[in-house]
This record gives structure tokens, C-alpha cells and sequence, in this order.
């Protein structure tokens, strides 16, 4: 995983750039402690004892050290029937040597290939199979792998993450790392090569930093490197970083302390420290000019600026100072940026953040382009420039403090529902602090930010200071950059590579006193239980379906009108995404600015956003402050503003999204799979619409839309939280006052008769990667019948990890970073799909592939350890399923779109204990005959038609509507 990359979504209705995946406060623990030491010499020595602070977001954790230097943070939480383990090693890219970039995150992938005593693949369907979950992801500066598992299944993990901590290299092959190194080469193309913006920030780190500075390469690396690598390096990589005096192991969630005690002293404890760490010195960048940098990406037609400056490193003590300034720089609707860019149209999106790593920080910011209007950046350069030159102490609301503070308040308290966010936040602060309790910390460097010590950061790091200059510009475009390119990162300077050899390495061996090879086996059963539920109606008919928690004092509440894209007539596409936009805009008094001050003050969050069937107002506060947001919310929703001008703003930002769309391969293939399934029906539209029909679009098109279905009938509210029932009755007292008509019923359309089986080939010249699909007409949903049926039978062909499809194309042939198959279905239609991103010279191999794995489970079935398999992984996944608010949210939210009985998900899981074999195999005999599926390819036409014609299948050029 990349620290901080370039996220550009679709949120609701409008462009959203999101630069940055840093947040202002990360920590969940406490300012006060009770520690207690230890001086005996036992195995395990307990360095402190952290109590929970009373009326502050705290976290309950004990810290450990082993012998050996592994540091072990142990969190109990007994609420839920569920462990998270964590294992943060303390290596990123900023430890690889030069010329072998990359290897960090490569070496991530090496540790799920089994060990000496866990058999190839079989960490991902061990963990599976328990009914769990698990991932890894490496950045600069740390590596870390977790697994989140029903409790009983805690000591089977420990032994996982042990074996692979002590005995990985007795497993790696060279077989092995050279299918891995074709998956890494795989990820960069589909994240970066093959991504809207994908180079972006490589291209500003190899200007921000001087050539061999532990930042300069991005942690994905570069292809040359790992082609030149061979396993001997990996194996000196992991004997250099992966002992245990370099990683901290964190448990949390149900246990018994001193039986986990023990458990980690047998399986880690006998593993030998490895090679001392020092701590690398801090390195922030030091620019002595102003550097212009020109990227000319083919994937855009929405130029985009970065502007970069040098600043700290992550926990200097003005980084608190440097996060605020950001905020009232570039972040939402009440920002200077927007402000004086969006609000006024002069810029698509406009925003700033301050990114902090362990060895450097920077400070940035961007603004996009629309695709015609002021596509130019070189204006949009003297504008930015001109704000952040000429920002004045006048300019920082002391107000905009008060809403900081009470969003980051707020936040520290929703980051305590679930066991991994405490886990990965203790994990993280001591891997970096060695205190894992840095939340009151933080927040109390944040409460002393003034308007003074933001404007002297500013003053330090900003003004007048040397800096970095992107231009991403589409290809062929270069008028259109902000300045003209001074930098072009120079040819790299690199080591002869010096081969490793097989006795060089200073192998470390374990001494066990028991049999590693027995896996432990699991003591007791464990079982998920369901949510207590209460359900009620208004005298307006709303249904209300709730379920009361008070693990956290925080309330999710969704209200759901029939007001989704289904419900736009035909012609009319994206008016209710449209709607739901312009009801965002403020109401008749408070502006949407204001609206969102008042909600940031409470800690609280509003947002709508429309779906198929319906339009969405999800909100989240504080119990305490949940009748102050219900009271500004209901005025925003009953009083909207729905101003002319506000229109054509919200309007041109929608005609946008699409155009970025239409510029990622992966929703080109979701579009085209809706036109080849359902041709020129009403579910074959986008929900975002076409550029035709959202131009066609006028606001009293809007006021309709508005007047006829945003109606308590059929309208139906979930609520979950700290809020009994009777509290939930009195708060929604107010909207038995809401009145409306019944909308229309819904009338399923009569879908056209598909034709013979086609390749439809959708063109995306010069990609890297072709996206490809099988797809087939479903069912529409159901939660118990043959629609569930097939998602059971899918699970083995391509439903999970070790699924068939994903081993055959990733595992074994490396044509691919991922590649699945899932059932897709609602109210009125369904779909099978079996997608994949393969690179371009492997899609007739891939495409092959796939039908061969789908031809086999449809005449073969599947083997009696697969379905074994499978009744384990989907039986036992109840305990993970109801943590959060969140997660409880989701499952009422089923209940009522699809009218479920309360106790459905029990009734699944006597399907799935009790389900045949041979019912299997007859749903994957109807469902997966390759011959049943049309094909769908996006890629380089010119390039993929001639190994696409030696599929002999009738190959159609597919348009998709712009």
C-alpha cells in the first residue's frame, strides 16, 4: 500500500479529489495511565499496565517484552466474540537499498506463501476457512499483517504468524518468487500504469527528494529493480529486518490475558533476535529552487496541479499547527480554497493536506481542471499562488478551530468500535512512539492550535519557500501545464548488482521443545449473535427498524426515501443524483457552508446520496448530540435552498464526473457489462446518466423530482446506537409532521433476447492492462433461495482467495493482480460475473482461463473438501459480522430494502450447514457454462485484436455513451 496516492471517486453526484489517506488524529488510547513494571526474570516482562480513562476516548492495553525483543501489546475487549492480530514489523521502503526499490512490498507478498510448517496458499484458506479475514499492506516507513478471527481461533493464528515470522525461508523457492514478482508487476500496473493518475506522486518524489533519499522511490518500486533481483536477496532481506526485536505483536479482542501470555511465549519466544535496528535519521526534504515538473498521463482529460513543500517529520510538535493550516486551507466546503476556486467555478476541485512519514513531511496542494473550461492550468497556477502568497492571520477563523476540534473529538470516539481500529492504532504508535496511548496527546496539541501558530507555520514552511510544481496534463497536451518543465528526474545512478549467494546468508534456526508441525486445534465453538431488533411505524406510514448498542456513545441513523436513479424517466439519467446534490446546498437558513460548521462543532456528519432505489441520508453523531444534528439535518432536508446558481455549479461538476468515468477502465467494463446484458432498457443507464441526458436537465426538473419522492410513503428509517427505542421514538416524533404522496410502483421491464455469444471489445488505447469479463444474466436477489444458492456454489470458483479462478490466473500463471467471480443482483434483475485486469499480452490466455475453470465447475462440480471448505468459511463468519454500528447498520438496511425476516441470516446458516453437494453442483451447471456468457474486453483495440481473433468467437466493437 502507498502511504498517500491520489483517490479520485465519484462521491454521490460530484468529482471528488482525495489526495491523501492521512488523517489529523490516528491515535485511540489515553492521556493518564496506571503502570505497573516487573523486574522477575521470567520469559515475558510486562512494561506497563494502561488503564482506561474514565470519560475519555481511552484504550485498556498491557505492553510486554520477550527475551528475544519482540514487543507484544495485549487490548481485551470482550464485547464481541472476535481477536484482531496484528503484526507490525518495522521496515517500508525507506529501509531498501538503492536499486532495489520495491522489495518491501514485494516481500509482503512472499510471507502469505506458506512456511515450513503452513503449506503453500494455505495461510489465506486457514484463515478463511475460520471464518476470518486477513490482509498486509507495507508504506515508507512499516509492514504490518492482520487477521481478524472469530476468538477461538487466536491461538491457531499465533502459531501462523510465528511459523512465518521463524520459518519462512525453509519454504521460498525460486518458483515461488518469480510467480509473486509477476503479481507485484501486475499491481503496479493496474494501481499506477493503468490508473488516472496513477505516476502522479512517483513523479513528485523523485523531484521532492534528492536521488537515494529512503523516499525518492515510491513503495511500489520499479519494475527494473525487481527484475534484477533474485530469491537469495529476498532471503538476505528478510534475515536483515523480519526478527522479532524489529516487530511489535498486538492483540486484541476476547481472550484470557494469561493463556494468550503463554500461547505467545511457546510460539514466538523461541525465535532468535535478529540483527540490531537503528532508528534512521530524520530526513525531511531541502529544496534550493523551485522545481516544474510536467507528467503527460494518457489515461485523463482533466488536467490537474500538485504543489508541494518540504516540511517536518511525523510527531514533531508542529505538525498539530501544519494539519489545521491545511484544514482551513483546503479542506470542505468552508475551506480558502474552495471558497475562492470551487464555489466560483474557476476550478473543478481544490483542496490542501499536510502528509507526515517517519522521516519527512510534506505540505501540499492541488486543484483540477474541468476538460474545457479553464482546462489550462497556467491561470489556475497565478490563482493558487495568489492565495497562498497573499494568506493573511485575518484570513484563519478562530471559529474554524471550534469545528477541528469537535470533529477530531468526535472522531477519537468512533475509532473505539471496532477491535482492529485499536489494534492498528496501538500497533502503529508504538512501532513509531514506542507509546502506543497517543490519542489525548494529540488532542491536546491540537486544542492549543491558535490562529498565530498556524499563521507562523505558515510563515516557516509556505511563504515565499522553495517548493514543487506538478502538471498532469493529457497526453499530446503539453500547452496546458502550469509552467514549463525545469526538472525531468534524471537517468538513476545504480549499484552494480552484487548477486547473493547461498552461503553468504546468516541463516537463524529455531530450538522448539514441542511438535510446530501439529497445527493447534480449535477448544470450543463460537457463535455470532444477532443484534436485538425493534421495528415501529410512524402515523406517515415510515417504518423504523433499530437495534440499540452502547459499546460507544455514537448513533448511525439512515433515512431511505424511494427517490433512487430508478425512479428517473427515461431521458432524464442522473436526476436523482442531481437532486440529492442540490439538496446538499443549504436550505433556506443556513447555507451548506454553515450547515456543515454547526454539524463539525457537534462532531457529528451528514451526507446524501442516491442508489438505485433509493436516495440515502446517512447520519453519524455522538449520542449526546444526536438531537442538535436531527434538528439542523431536518431543516436542511425539508427547506432546501435550490438555487439557479448553485445549479449550474453542481451541474457542471456532475457533467465532469462522467467525463472522468469514462476515463477508468474499470467502469467502462461495469457499463458495458449493463449494455450487454440489458441493451437500452432502463437498466442498462448509468446511474450517473450520459453527458445528453444531465445537460438536458433544468432545476425544476429537480423540483419535481424533489416534490414527488422525497415522501414518508414508502419511506423507511434505520437506526443504531446508544439510543434506546423510546429515545429513538421521541427523536423521530418530528417527522410524523412530514407529508407526501405515494410514489409510483415500479414496473419490471421486459428485458431483449441476447444473442449469439460475442467478444464485445470497448477500446482504451495505449493500456498496459486489459479488464475482462465473463457475464451472464442472474436472478434478482434473494436472501435463502436458488440466487443464494449459486453465491454459495461461486464461493469456490471464484469467491474468495484461494478460489479457483484467482489461484489459476494470479498464483499459477501470473497473469493478474486479482481475479474473482460474484453474483450481483437487486429487486428486479441479477447478474454472474467472472472479472479479471490481466496484462494486455495474456488476454486471449486469460480469457481461456477463465472458461476453462468456469467450463469445469459446470460439468464437474466441485470436490467434497471444497464444499467442506466452504461451509466452514461462510458457517462460522456470524461472530465477525455484528462489531460495529457500521456493520449492524448494514444488516437492517437488507432486512429493510428486501423486507427480511428478522431472523434470515439463521435461516442461511442452516442452508449452509445442511446444503448438498450435488445442490451445488446442479446451481453451478445452470449458472457457470461458459457457453452462457458473452465476453467483454477493455483495452488497446490495435493491440489486442489479433490474439483476440485466435478465440474464434464474433468479435463487435462496443460503444460506450459518453
Amino acid at each position: 500500500m502507498i502511504l498517500s496516492r491520489l483517490n479520485l471517486s465519484l462521491s454521490k453526484y460530484k468529482l471528488v479529489g482525495t489526495l491523501t489517506a492521512v488523517t489529523l488524529l490516528a491515535a485511540c488510547s489515553t492521556q493518564e495511565s496506571t503502570v505497573e513494571s516487573t523486574s522477575n526474570d521470567s520469559a515475558i516482562q510486562l512494561v506497563e499496565k494502561v488503564d482506561a480513562t474514565p470519560g475519555k476516548a481511552s484504550i485498556a492495553y498491557s505492553k510486554y517484552k520477550l527475551a528475544n525483543g519482540l514487543t507484544l501489546i495485549l487490548a481485551p475487549d470482550n464485547s464481541d466474540p472476535l481477536v484482531h492480530v496484528d503484526v507490525t514489523y518495522h521496515v517500508g521502503s525507506a529501509r531498501e537499498e538503492i536499486g532495489k526499490s520495491g522489495f518491501a512490498h514485494f516481500f509482503e507478498h512472499m510471507m502469505f506463501q506458506g512456511s515450513k510448517h503452513v503449506a503453500d496458499q494455505q495461510h489465506f484458506k486457514i484463515i478463511t476457512e475460520a471464518g476470518g479475514s486477513l490482509n498486509g499492506t507495507t508504506n515508507r516507513d512499516r509492514t504490518n499483517y492482520f487477521e481478524t478471527v472469530p476468538s477461538n481461533q487466536l491461538e491457531k493464528m499465533l502459531w501462523l504468524e510465528s511459523d512465518r515470522m521463524g520459518f519462512l525461508l525453509e519454504a521460498v523457492s525460486q518458483h515461488k518468487f518469480e510467480i509473486q514478482r509477476d503479481t507485484v508487476k501486475n499491481e503496479r500496473a493496474q494501481n499506477y500504469d493503468n490508473r488516472p493518475y496513477g505516476l502522479m506522486w512517483e513523479k513528485m518524489g523523485e523531484a521532492m527528494y534528492p536521488e537515494g533519499h529512503p523516499y525518492s522511490w515510491q513503495t511500489i518500486g520499479y519494475v527494473e529493480d525487481l527484475d534484477k533481483v533474485d530469491v537469495n536477496d529476498l532471503k538476505a532481506f528478510f534475515l536483515r529486518w523480519y526478527g522479532p526485536n524489529n516487530a511489535v505483536l498486538t492483540i486484541g479482542g476476547d481472550f484470557e490475558t494469561e493463556q494468550v501470555l503463554e500461547w505467545v511465549e511457546k510460539y514466538f519466544g523461541p525465535i532468535p533476535r535478529g540483527p540490531e535496528v537503528e532508528a534512521q535519521p530524520k530526513q525531511p526534504a531541502i529544496l534550493n529552487e523551485d522545481r516544474y515538473v510536467t507528467l503527460e498521463d494518457r489515461m485523463i482529460q482533466q488536467p490537474m496541479l500538485i504543489m508541494g513543500w518540504p516540511t517536518t517529520y511525523q510527531g514533531e510538535a508542529r505538525n498539530a499547527d501544519l494539519d489545521v493550516l491545511a484544514k482551513v486551507l483546503g479542506s470542505g466546503r468552508n475551506s480558502i480554497l474552495y471558497q475562492k476556486l470551487v464555489k466560483t467555478e474557476k476550478a473543478l476541485d481544490a483542496g490542501a493536506f499536510h502528509q507526515c512519514t517517519e522521516l519527512a513531511c510534506n505540505f501540499y496542494v492541488y486543484v483540477m481542471a474541468d476538460s474545457s473550461k479553464r482546462a489550462d492550468l497556467t491561470p489556475l497556477y497565478d490563482e493558487v499562488y495568489d492565495i497562498i502568497e497573499n494568506l493573511q492571520l485575518a484570513d484563519i477563523n478562530p471559529d474554524s478551530l471550534q469545528q477541528i476540534v469537535g470533529s477530531a473529538e468526535s472522531s477519537s470516539i468512533f475509532a473505539l468500535q471496532s477491535v482492529r481500529g485499536k489494534v492498528t492504532q496501538l500497533a502503529s504508535n508504538e512501532t513509531f512512539y514506542q507509546q502506543p496511548d497517543r490519542l489525548q496527546i494529540e488532542l491536546e496539541r491540537l486544542r492549543k492550535v491558535t490562529p498565530e501558530s498556524i499563521f507562523k507555520v505558515y510563515q516557516e514552511f509556505i511563504d515565499n519557500k522553495h517548493k514543487v510544481t506538478l502538471s498532469v496534463v493529457p497526453r499530446g497536451k503539453l500547452e496546458l501545464a502550469a509552467k514549463t518543465a525545469t526538472f525531468e528526474t534524471p537517468p538513476r545512478t545504480l549499484p552494480e548488482h552484487q548477486k547473493i549467494e547461498e552461503s553468504e546468508l546468516d541463516y537463524r534456526f529455531v530450538n522448539d521443545t514441542f511438535d510446530r508441525s501439529v497445527m493447534p486445534q480449535v477448544q470450543s465453538a463460537v457463535t455470532g449473535t444477532m443484534p436485538e431488533l425493534y421495528s415501529f411505524h410512524l402515523n406517515n406510514d415510515i417504518e423504523v427498524l433499530g437495534s440499540e448498542t452502547s459499546e460507544t456513545p455514537t448513533v448511525v441513523m439512515q433515512i431511505k426515501m424511494p427517490a433512487g436513479n430508478r425512479y428517473a424517466p427515461v431521458g432524464k439519467e442522473g436526476l436523482a443524483s442531481l437532486t440529492a446534490s442540490m439538496v446538499s446546498e443549504g436550505d433556506k437558513t443556513l447555507t451548506s457552508e454553515e450547515l456543515t460548521a454547526e454539524l463539525d462543532k457537534l462532531g457529528s456528519s451528514a451526507s446524501l446520496s442516491a442508489g438505485q432505489y433509493n436516495t440515502t441520508l446517512t447520519i453519524s453523531s455522538l449520542s449526546k448530540n444526536f438531537t442538535a444534528t436531527m434538528e439542523l439535518v431536518e431543516n436542511a432536508l425539508f427547506n432546501p435552498l435550490l438555487k439557479e446558481e448553485d445549479f449550474e455549479r453542481v451541474k457542471r461538476q456532475m457533467l465532469e464526473g462522467i467525463v472522468y468515468e469514462h476515463q477508468t477502465p474499470s467502469w467502462l467494463a461495469s457499463q458495458a457489462t449493463r449494455q450487454v446484458l440489458y441493451g437500452d432498457t432502463i437498466y442498462g443507464r448509468s446511474a450517473s446518466g450520459t453527458m445528453a441526458s444531465v445537460k438536458s436537465l433544468s432545476l425544476d426538473d429537480v423540483k419535481a423530482f424533489y416534490d414527488k419522492y422525497y415522501t414518508p410513503k414508502g419511506t423507511q428509517i434505520l437506526v443504531v446506537g446508544d439510543l434506546s427505542e423510546k429515545q429513538v421514538r421521541k427523536e423521530l416524533d418530528s417527522l410524523q409532521e412530514w407529508q407526501g404522496e405515494t410514489p409510483p410502483m415500479l414496473r419490471q421491464r421486459r428485458l431483449p433476447e441476447m444473442g449469439e455469444q460475442t467478444l464485445f471489445l470497448v477500446d482504451k488505447p495505449g493500456t498496459p492492462q486489459t479488464a475482462v469479463r465473463l457475464v451472464r444474466r442472474g436472478l434478482p436477489f434473494d436472501a435463502t433461495g436458488e440466487s443464494y444458492l449459486t453465491q454459495l456454489a461461486n464461493f469456490n470458483l471464484g469467491g474468495n482467495f484461494n478460489s479457483r479462478i484467482n489461484q489459476n490466473l494470479r498464483e499459477d500463471k501470473g497473469y493478474t493482480y486479482g481475479a474473482s467471480s460474484y453474483i450481483s443482483a437487486n429487486r428486479e434483475i441479477g447478474a454472474v460475473v467472472a472479472t479479471a485486469q490481466v496484462r494486455a499480452d495474456s488476454t486471449a490466455p486469460a480469457i481461456k482461463e477463465l472458461i476453462k475453470e468456469m467450463d469445469s465447475a459446470a460439468k464437474e462440480g466441485f470436490t467434497d473438501k471444497e464444499i467442506e471448505f466452504m461451509r466452514l468459511a461462510v458457517g462460522q463468519q456470524d461472530a465477525l459480522k455484528y462489531e460495529t454500528p457500521g456493520q449492524k447498520a448494514y444488516l437492517l438496511s437488507s432486512i429493510l430494502t428486501y423486507s427480511l425476516d428478522h431472523d434470515y441470516l439463521a435461516v442461511r446458516n442452516n442452508i449452509v450447514a445442511d446444503v448438498s453437494k450435488e445442490t451445488l453442483n446442479e446451481m453451478a451447471s445452470k449458472w457457470f457454462d461458459p457457453a452462457d456468457y458473452q465476453i467483454i474486453v477493455v483495452g488497446d483495440a490495435k493491440q489486442l485484436m489479433p490474439q483476440l481473433k485466435t478465440l474464434n468467437f464474433p468479435i463487435q466493437t462496443l460503444e460506450i455513451a459518453p
